[in-house]
């Protein structure tokens, strides 16, 4: 009897320490969810690099597009006031904004009715929030993506459990089952985290790409107040 107990304590005396010798990290639960987790992490990897890239090569766009003189649009009064036409063209070209080159599009069509200098100008207006949103739908397609990836990665997880159990002649361990749960849990996990990331980053640039656009709308309501101006 003695030895029995003996044995027993000696054997969860190694169980425990087994136990311990396994060290909770992100790496660990990756490989231990297998190929098919392995992979979906990967991709969810790939999609969260993109999002970043995106993110933050929209914003520098929209920062730079966003500097404009706090006098340009006084400077430009002055220069049409004066008949000064090429000099104020030559200082939409030095700004490169949005906001000057739809005033250089207005500017460029003076002399004719003002209904089509207010489409040339939407014309105009139309191309640079094309430019400014460029990408950004990829970020909005990947918050709604990866969520949905890694669910696929729980259902594949849950599937590998499922299969496990099936294997093991009614004989259920935690260990069998490990691999598939690492799978599902790894998986959404990471789903999620790609999904709020592109979630917060798109809407982060609609905010500063709209405020761009009401500086733009603003500016060419300036303009044509100034085209409506009496001689």
């Amino acid at each position: 009897m003695l030895l029995s107990i003996q044995e027993t304590a000696q054997q969860v005396t190694e169980g425990l320490e087994q136990t311990e010798k396994k060290e909770f990290s992100i790496i660990n639960i990756i490989l231990e969810g297998g190929v098919g987790g392995q992979i979906i992490i990967g991709l969810l990897f790939v999609l969260f690099i993109v999002a970043v890239y995106i993110y933050f090569e929209r914003l520098m766009a929209i920062k730079s597009a966003s500097k404009i003189d706090d006098n340009f649009m006084n400077q430009i009064k002055d220069h049409v006031s004066n008949g000064k036409i090429e000099a104020a063209q030559m200082l939409c070209a030095s700004e490169k904004t949005p906001v000057a080159a739809l005033i250089q599009k207005g500017i460029s069509r003076i002399g004719k009715p003002l209904e089509d200098i207010h489409t040339a100008i939407e014309n105009a207006g139309r191309l640079e929030i094309y430019k400014l949103e460029k990408n950004v739908s990829v970020l909005a397609t990947i918050s709604g993506a990866a969520p949905m990836i890694g669910f696929l990665g729980t259902v594949v997880g849950m599937i590998i459990s499922i299969f496990e159990i099936a294997n093991s002649g009614g004989n259920i361990d935690i260990k069998t089952l490990a691999g598939g749960l690492y799978t599902a849990m790894t998986t959404t996990v990471a789903g999620l985290v790609v999904g709020i990331v592109g979630y917060m980053a798109y809407n982060h640039l609609v905010v500063k790409t709209d405020k761009i656009i009401y500086k733009m709308e603003a500016n060419s309501l300036e303009f044509f107040d100034l085209l409506n101006e009496p001689a």
